[in-house]
This record gives structure tokens, C-alpha cells and sequence, in this order.
């Protein structure tokens, strides 16, 4: 796996317009930005034999892979290499850093909050919800922030958030096809 930066990526699609796009978002968060060109395929979904067989994605040549910032991205290489895939490249930044670049994108009227704001609003939910119902209902309520907080530092350690990944399966994240090109 390696690392590309926006403006570098920009580059080669500018000489091979044929250069194997890939975006790991959610639905929802595609249809709000994405580069144009770009084949969706939510990191849940993502089954690199079958990327190649029925999305014709060649494992042979370099496949470049965004999402929201970066994770995600590194999370679909890895999975991609396990499959066979010999060049995958991961965009610095993701699909945030390419639009900070004023480089071209599609935007959508859709306005669904990131995934990684709704992690951040579940968790705080939960931990609050954790300290209000250990002082109303039971002190062992107090787990409940706890457990979260153990989530949280084990998603900042390992770069791998359950809590995400759950939220990013749910029906608003949702869109109707999984290709965009």
C-alpha cells in the first residue's frame, strides 16, 4: 500500500483517464461530494474478488482509494491486497483533502452529516445518557460511558471503529446503487 497525494492523483487522471477509482464512503456521503469518475463501494461491501470479476477493476494496475479522510481508505487497501490486488494507493486526506485542493468534484443535494460526526454525536449521546442514568436510576449505569470510552480509545488505537461501521449500515446512510462513475 502506499500513499498519494490529491494533486498527484489529479495528475495521472489527467494523462490515463481510465485510472481505477474507488470510494469506500457510505452512500450518503457520496452523494453529497465525490471526484468525478469515482466507483462507489461502501468499505462494508467491499469484496475484492468481486471487484475484479463484476466491477472491472484490474488487480494488475494501481486502483486509488478515498474516502472521507483516510481510514477507511487504508482499511479497503488492505482488504484489496488480501484479494490480490498488487498497487493499491491510498488519497492522502481522502475525498476532504481532494475538495481543499480546489480540485473538480460532484456535489449532491444531499446534506446527511459525515459518518464521522454521527460517531461522534452517538458516543457523546451514549456517554451522557451513561452519567445521567447512573445518577437517576442506578450507579452501574455509569459502565455505559465507560464501556463507550473503552470503544473509543480502542477506535483511536487501531484506526477501526465498530461504532462506525454500525452507523454507516444504517438506512439514512443508505442510497439506492452502489456505482457511481
Amino acid at each position: 500500500m502506499t500513499n498519494i497525494q490529491p494533486t498527484e492523483l489529479q495528475s495521472i487522471l489527467e494523462s490515463d483517464s481510465a485510472a481505477q477509482l474507488l470510494d469506500v464512503r457510505t452512500p450518503a456521503e457520496h452523494s453529497q461530494i465525490h471526484v468525478p469518475g469515482v466507483h462507489l463501494i461502501p468499505l462494508d461491501r467491499l469484496d475484492g474478488a468481486q471487484l475484479a470479476a463484476s466491477g472491472g477493476f484490474l488487480k494488475a494496475k494501481p486502483v486509488y482509494i478515498l474516502c472521507q479522510s483516510g481510514g477507511r481508505a487504508k482499511q479497503a487497501a488492505t482488504k484489496l491486497e488480501q484479494s490480490g490486488f498488487e498497487k493499491c494507493s491510498v488519497v492522502e486526506g481522502g475525498t476532504s483533502a481532494w475538495a481543499a485542493a480546489g480540485l473538480p468534484v460532484n456535489r449532491g443535494a444531499s446534506r446527511v452529516i459525515s459518518l464521522e460526526r454521527q460517531v461522534r454525536i452517538a458516543a457523546g449521546f451514549l456517554v451522557f445518557t451513561g452519567v445521567i442514568l447512573s445518577q437517576i436510576v442506578n450507579p452501574a449505569f455509569i459502565w455505559l460511558s465507560g464501556f463507550v470510552g473503552a470503544g473509543l480509545i480502542f477506535a483511536g488505537a487501531t484506526d477501526w471503529c465498530g461504532m462506525g461501521m454500525l452507523i454507516a449500515r444504517m438506512p439514512w446512510n443508505q442510497g439506492s446503487s452502489c456505482s457511481s462513475k
